[in-house]
């Protein structure tokens, strides 16, 4: 029986994809694990392996075609003996996502997980791919007692692998489903035609919205909406660190190492993360998660969005080390060859926007992180020193962004003067 590939969810985020390239043709043998096609998500181009064994009877999706979403058909997989004419016509509704409107408000609700595998009913359908019913066969398995791990609760080959032979459970008796809650009734979103209007008769360029903008857009749409922020301010003074980063970097040098200040900057945090680790949390939903390591994520701008890569147990690292990993997922990042694992989780972030010029600025925290610390330029002010002169010193301004959910504002302002402690006494970070 031919059965249809599903475009698969490569993240946890992925709602729709475009097909990059294929890189099976039809008429070709597939076997479980061959890559069938590179697939660009919202945030990195990946390779889709298939999970079945057969033909591919038909491409339904060309190489190219944007906006495809999660679970559409893709392509027609032929079971062995079969011909491209055992292929019937498949449902191609939806199969491409309609345009999303100029100006409509950004859905805020988080990528839904895939429903779980419905109860079999007497004389229900087990959907199931061909080589996991020759499988079953061979086991002496009832298919209808295995749960599918495969799009839709279908039953792949290592369902039934991992599967040991038991008795052919008992139909279970379906239930009455629950009457759903009442929802209130949506603000209308402002129709793209409406936001047009307003500007008949001026010249203008429509930018279709990608995968990673959309995805960018409703995230934090979502945690400006659903985050109760509050700002904790403070101004550092830089000198002592410029100064003995010159040196560590003369030092460094034949090594081929350039310590930047975003460095001491991620350094700082981390330690900062365990000097006050009950600011090294997430929010969960119903409960708070307390980190141990210190997973610093750190934003960079791409063309089109932007990317927060995760230095894992950055405590333990020396300024070297995270320096030279830094620029390694920096450089990826661009290039939107980051794995999944490397961009999500971490319990804190810093957006660094000085090197642009920006003085100062707040941050939108990232779910489900507790905080992000916003960064400003180094400028050169006049201040008043210890000896109640006043001197020159470069300042450096930084806004903490807090989830009041996870820190309240003492524990926020711990975090916040453990942050400056170690900047302004740099050496100290090395100890």
């Amino acid at each position: 029986m031919a059965t249809e590939i599903l475009m698969p969810a490569l993240s946890p985020t992925m709602e729709e994809g475009t097909i990059s390239k294929w890189l099976k043709k039809e008429g070709d043998e597939v076997r479980s694990g061959d890559i069938l096609a590179e697939i660009e998500t919202d945030k990195a181009t990946m390779e889709f392996e298939a999970v079945d064994e057969g033909t591919l009877g038909k491409i339904l999706i060309p190489e190219g075609t944007a906006g495809i979403k999660v679970n559409t058909p893709i392509a027609v997989l032929l079971e062995e003996g079969e011909d491209a004419s055992a292929i019937s016509a498949p449902k191609a509704a939806q199969a491409v996502a309609a345009p999303a409107p100029v100006a409509a408000a950004p859905v805020a609700a988080p990528a839904a997980p895939p429903a779980p595998a419905a109860p079999v009913l007497a004389g229900a359908r087990v959907f199931a791919s061909p080589l996991a019913r020759r499988i079953a066969a061979e086991k002496g398995l009832d298919l209808s007692a295995v749960k599918g791990s495969g799009p839709r609760g279908r039953i792949v080959k290592a369902d039934v692998e991992t599967a040991t032979a038991a008795p052919k459970a008992a139909a279970p008796v379906a239930s009455a489903a629950p009457a759903p809650a009442a929802v209130a009734p949506a603000a209308p979103a402002v129709s793209a035609s409406a936001v047009a209007k307003l500007y008949e008769g001026r010249e203008y360029t429509e930018m279709p919205l990608d995968g990673m903008r959309k995805v960018i857009a409703a995230r934090l749409t979502e945690a400006k909406q659903t985050i109760p922020h509050f700002y904790l301010r403070r101004e550092i003074n830089l000198d002592a660190l410029l100064a003995f980063r010159t040196e560590l970097n003369k030092k460094l040098a034949a090594r081929d190492v350039k310590l930047s200040v975003n460095d001491f900057i991620i350094k700082a945090c981390a330690l900062a993360l365990q000097q006050v680790p009950d600011a090294n949390a997430v929010w969960a939903g119903d409960r708070i998660l307390k980190m141990k390591a210190s997973d610093v994520a750190v934003a960079v701008a791409i063309d089109g969005g932007l990317f927060t890569p995760v230095l894992r147990d950055s405590e333990a690292k020396s300024l070297s080390k995270l320096s030279t990993e830094m620029k390694d997922l920096a450089r990826r990042a661009r290039d939107r060859k980051l794995a999944p694992q490397e961009y999500q989780g971490g319990s804190f972030a810093i957006s660094n926007l000085g090197m642009f010029g920006i003085e100062n600025f707040d941050a939108v925290i990232n779910p489900p992180h507790g905080a992000i610390l916003a960064v400003g330029a180094g400028i050169k002010k006049p201040v008043v020193g210890e000896d109640d002169q006043i001197t020159v010193a470069t300042m450096m301004s930084v806004t903490l962004s807090v989830d009041h959910r996870v820190i309240d504002g003492a524990l926020g302002a711990r975090l916040l003067a453990a942050i400056v402690e170690n900047l302004e006494n740099p050496l100290a970070m090395l100890a």
